[in-house]
């Protein structure tokens, strides 16, 4: 495993020598805007690990992406590298339809510290609630970026991630009523407390992600980038690219044949895959 070369992937070409906000923040935004946000793996006969040097060679050497424990488990790794403070969180995410937050940590996220203030890294969220940098963990202050404005609230022991979005725009009427379009403006995503953990912590709840017939990456496969203007996305069938304006989000979605997927994985995504990929849409709680 080489820090070099990881960097290599991202595009970064600066100083990596200080471990500082500056290069903390440019790292983190060229993570998210090369490296996907993507469960492809388990939809095409293969299985997800918390193997680090695997995630190593699966996102760096062949140009993958992954979720959250592939992608925050390498990013670990880089601000250890780079000789960041930093801590693996375990967080919850929150589950819409139940109004509630899952009963487990199935979200991997670190905590950075920096001159004494704290910062939440997160690089594998992805479509619309992928913050770009890293988070101050301060309770109550709107940190807006351009996905939105984006909230840590702290409740005692438990701190909750919150965001303000800007209204979809669906540019074809066809598309108006898809199931993946959010129409809430405000949004809860996770929480999380402070406690330390390790990759083990998460072993069980990956597996259980990647066999539960209940399991949201079961049900619809994911790949999601973020852009320089906005985000493009391929859940299923159904292909989206978004662009951030000002009072909006414009929302430019198709369904891609299957004769077009494995192109559209190439040129959209910068992702080649090995073996036989079958798309997968079925109804579950994910909206871009």
């Amino acid at each position: 495993m080489d820090l070099k070369e990881y960097l290599n992937r991202i595009g970064f070409t600066g100083q990596y020598d200080k471990a500082d906000l500056d290069n903390l923040f440019t790292i983190h935004k060229l993570h998210v805007m090369n490296i996907p946000f993507e469960n492809l793996s388990i939809h095409s006969g293969e299985k997800n690990t918390m193997d680090l040097h695997i995630i190593y060679d699966k996102i760096v050497k062949s140009n993958r992406g992954g979720w959250c424990c592939e992608n925050n488990h390498l990013f670990s790794w880089v601000l250890k590298e780079m000789g960041y403070k930093f801590t693996i969180l375990g967080s919850k995410v929150f589950n819409s339809q139940e109004q509630d937050f899952l009963p487990m940590d199935s979200h991997l996220i670190n905590l950075v510290e920096i001159d004494g203030k704290q910062y939440i890294a997160d690089v594998s969220f992805g479509v619309s609630c992928q913050i770009w940098h890293p988070l101050e963990l301060i309770s109550g202050k709107d940190q807006p970026q351009p996905p939105g404005v984006f909230r840590l609230i702290n409740n005692g022991m438990q701190w909750v991630l919150e965001k303000t979005s800007r209204k979809q725009l669906v540019q074809d009427k066809a598309f108006a009523n898809s199931s993946l379009i959010d129409k809430r403006l405000t949004k809860t995503l996770y929480s999380f407390t402070l406690t330390p953990r390790d990759a083990d912590h998460f072993r069980e709840m990956s597996d259980c992600l990647q066999t539960s017939p209940d399991s949201l990456f079961m049900l619809k496969s994911i790949c999601s980038l973020q852009t320089a203007t906005g985000f493009r996305a391929l859940i299923g069938w159904t292909y989206s690219e978004v662009t951030f304006k000002e009072d909006s989000d414009l929302v430019d979605m198709k369904e891609i044949p299957d004769c077009e997927i494995e192109a559209l994985l190439r040129d959209k995504f910068n992702v080649v895959l090995v073996n036989k990929f079958t798309p997968k849409n079925n109804k579950a709680d994910y909206c871009i």
